[in-house]
Protein backbone atom coordinates (compact mmCIF):
# COMPACT_ATOMS: atom_id res chain seq x y z
CA UNK A 1 0.00 0.00 0.00
CA UNK A 2 1.28 3.45 -1.04
CA UNK A 3 0.08 6.74 0.22
CA UNK A 4 0.61 9.95 -1.23
CA UNK A 5 -0.21 13.94 0.11
CA UNK A 6 -1.02 15.85 -2.37
CA UNK A 7 -1.36 19.68 -1.57
CA UNK A 8 -3.13 21.87 -4.39
CA UNK A 9 -2.23 25.68 -4.69
CA UNK A 10 -3.37 28.31 -6.78
CA UNK A 11 -1.52 31.32 -8.34
CA UNK A 12 -2.73 34.96 -8.42
CA UNK A 13 -4.00 34.88 -12.20
CA UNK A 14 -5.53 31.48 -11.40
CA UNK A 15 -3.18 28.91 -12.46
CA UNK A 16 -2.81 25.76 -10.41
CA UNK A 17 -0.46 23.83 -9.23
CA UNK A 18 0.26 20.31 -7.32
CA UNK A 19 3.02 19.25 -4.99
CA UNK A 20 3.24 15.82 -3.82
CA UNK A 21 4.76 14.19 -0.73
CA UNK A 22 5.41 10.82 -0.82
CA UNK A 23 4.55 8.59 2.04
CA UNK A 24 3.40 10.96 4.75
CA UNK A 25 3.23 10.46 8.13
CA UNK A 26 0.57 7.85 9.87
CA UNK A 27 -1.13 10.29 11.80
CA UNK A 28 -1.01 13.73 9.93
CA UNK A 29 -3.70 16.46 10.70
CA UNK A 30 -5.20 19.02 8.65
CA UNK A 31 -3.66 21.52 10.93
CA UNK A 32 -0.26 20.43 10.07
CA UNK A 33 -1.59 20.45 6.39
CA UNK A 34 -2.52 24.19 6.63
CA UNK A 35 0.19 25.26 8.30
CA UNK A 36 3.26 23.46 5.68
CA UNK A 37 0.78 24.97 2.93
CA UNK A 38 0.99 28.45 4.69
CA UNK A 39 5.00 28.05 4.63
CA UNK A 40 4.82 27.31 0.97
CA UNK A 41 3.17 30.19 -0.24
CA UNK A 42 5.03 32.49 2.39
CA UNK A 43 8.41 31.35 1.32
CA UNK A 44 7.60 32.24 -2.56
CA UNK A 45 10.05 28.99 -3.57
CA UNK A 46 7.05 27.66 -6.28
CA UNK A 47 6.43 30.20 -9.16
CA UNK A 48 4.29 29.25 -12.66
CA UNK A 49 4.89 31.67 -15.61
CA UNK A 50 6.63 33.74 -12.59
CA UNK A 51 3.99 34.71 -10.49
CA UNK A 52 4.46 32.78 -6.92
CA UNK A 53 1.90 30.27 -5.06
CA UNK A 54 -0.70 32.93 -3.44
CA UNK A 55 -3.45 30.39 -2.23
CA UNK A 56 -3.56 27.14 -0.28
CA UNK A 57 -6.92 25.01 -2.77
CA UNK A 58 -6.82 21.74 -1.21
CA UNK A 59 -5.00 18.82 0.56
CA UNK A 60 -6.05 15.12 0.58
CA UNK A 61 -4.03 11.80 1.13
CA UNK A 62 -4.35 9.17 -1.41
CA UNK A 63 -4.14 5.80 -0.48
CA UNK A 64 -3.49 3.03 -2.76
CA UNK A 65 -2.86 -0.40 -3.63
CA UNK A 66 0.02 -2.05 -6.20
CA UNK A 67 -0.89 -5.70 -7.00
CA UNK A 68 2.25 -7.30 -8.60
CA UNK A 69 1.10 -9.65 -10.96
CA UNK A 70 4.50 -10.70 -12.49
CA UNK A 71 8.33 -9.14 -11.19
Amino acid sequence: MAKILQLNFETANGKKMTLTVDEPKVDITAAEVELAMTAIISTGTFVIEDLPLSKALSARVIDRTVTNLIG
